[in-house]
């Protein structure tokens, strides 16, 4: 069915124009009604966060996430997108998509009163209607609200006349959402004007007073440590919005890893990759081990970010040794986890002035990580005869260099490890040698084994037999 192009065929179809917020809302109950994922994507949420969004929208009340970094909060508010209209229709020609039914901007009243019912319309998209913004310090009156625009005065229009106006964002926004990032950020003078303009809804620019009713769905993200370092929001902004929603960062490792594996790189050698997962699991334990070290700063927060760099980032060094070494398999082992250190250390800030403690701090980092794994593994099992065995070998050698069939090798002169690679689902030589490396590891980490690094390589053994 052709759409109506004029306000005369809109009416005659019988469509209703609906408030932003009415539309979010019945596109909403309509999800729900379906059993529909509102946010897909959004991994960790669906208890805690998601159904104080929903409440907020069926309420009708504009939302401020707050949460530190990391946190999905931009994630969010681009979600609300998929709750719009496929399409609305707008006044042609309008800078702030006027309602073809009751327009507010002086331009389309002029030329509704003019041509009447063969008021030409047309259709927008929905990604049309989503405006964000970062707010800055230097974010301007213009930039959100408008501006006299020079030209439009050359032309020879008055500076009272609402048509020398440049419209800002949040005018373009009309009969949309408009997000605000890091909302403290924003001066405070600019707050105001963001708030006389959703709730008064008049604006003044250079000296004279315009009528602005706006349709807008208002969203915001903040950071709790921004509230007293970088910024405030001022107490009737803060009012206006009906629910402050708090995010959080995964609550079970399992969550993290399903946020690991859903945003990581996707590499070319893909089919090549077999990633255990008892490497999946250490590589989320760093980060929540980082949570929680009392040198990180845990204010600024510890971004799912790290997770995900650190997942590619063993993958990757695995990737080199399988291009250099002609390997079958892609498979990370506990040796790649000193690769981290890159895309952990920009990633967390650390208390005081502690920064050549960096690489220290991601070392506690991974042994904690590692002993955390090994003991939900393994639990009490008992490592007598594998200890017992390698007490009187000369030890096994491991690094990221070494070939797998080196590992196999060395693995043949030890008892007790059949068992052990059958509980870590040993399938090639691959990934041989990165169960034998978790389980040298994770003994070092208990203290039943010894640990000597030499010339890039590292050698497990018995107290006595390495000095």
């Amino acid at each position: 069915m052709e759409r109506p192009k004029t306000i005369r065929e809109l009416k005659d179809s019988g469509y209703v124009i609906r408030s932003v917020k009415s539309e979010i809302r019945e596109n909403l109950i309509k999800k729900i009604q379906r059993n529909e994922k509102l946010f897909p994507g959004i991994i960790g949420f669906e208890d805690t966060v998601i159904p104080q969004i929903e409440n907020a929208i069926l309420s009708g009340q504009d939302i401020i996430l707050l949460g530190e970094r990391g946190q999905a909060k931009t994630r969010l508010m681009r979600g609300f997108v998929s709750l719009l209209d496929q399409e609305i229709p707008v006044l042609a020609g309008c800078e702030i998509r006027d309602n073809p039914l009751s327009p507010v901007c002086r331009r389309c009243k002029e030329t509704v009163a003019e041509t009447g019912l063969e008021t030409k319309i047309e259709w927008i998209g929905r990604e049309k209607r989503y405006n964000e913004k970062l707010a800055t310090p230097d974010v301007t009156m213009a930039d959100l609200i408008g501006e006299i625009d020079p030209i439009k005065v050359a032309e020879g229009k008055y500076l009272s006349d609402e048509r020398t106006i440049h419209f800002g964002l949040i005018p373009r926004s009309n009969r949309g959402i408009f997000a605000l990032n890091e909302l403290p950020d924003l001066a405070e003078k600019i707050q105001v004007g963001l708030f006389n303009i959703l709730e008064e809804r008049d604006v003044q620019i250079r000296g004279f007073t315009i009528r602005l009713p706006l349709d807008v769905y208002l969203m915001a993200s903040a950071n709790p440590e921004d509230y007293t370092n970088r910024g405030r929001i001022i107490t009737p902004l803060k009012d206006r919005f009906g629910s402050q929603i708090r995010t959080h960062y995964p609550i079970t490792r399992e969550k993290e890893i399903q946020i690991m594996e859903q945003e990581r790189c996707r590499f070319p050698e893909e089919d090549r990759i077999i990633m255990p997962e008892f490497m999946k699991e250490i590589v989320a334990e760093i980060t929540r081990q980082a949570r929680r070290h009392p040198e990180i700063d845990q204010a600024s927060g510890v971004s799912v970010r790290v997770s995900i760099s650190n997942h590619e980032n063993v993958i990757s060094n695995a990737i080199r040794r399988y291009l250099r070494l002609k390997e079958t398999y892609i498979v990370p082992r506990i040796t790649d986890l000193s690769y981290i250190i890159a895309s952990t250390t920009g990633k967390v800030e650390l208390e005081g002035f502690l920064e050549d403690r960096e690489r220290m701090v991601v070392s506690q980092l991974i042994d904690k990580a590692v002993l955390e794994i090994f003991n939900k593994v393994f639990g009490d099992y008992d490592f007598s005869i594998f200890l017992n065995n390698l007490q009187d070998s000369t030890g096994i050698i491991v690094s990221d260099e070494l070939p797998s069939e080196e590992y196999e090798r060395q693995a043949l002169h030890l008892k007790g490890l059949n068992r052990l690679f059958e509980r870590l689902k040993v399938e090639c030589r691959e990934t041989l040698a990165s169960a034998l490396e978790f389980i040298l590891e994770g003994l070092h980490q208990r203290g039943k084994l010894n640990k000597e690094e030499t010339s890039g390589k590292v050698r497990y053994g018995g107290y006595e037999n390495i000095p």
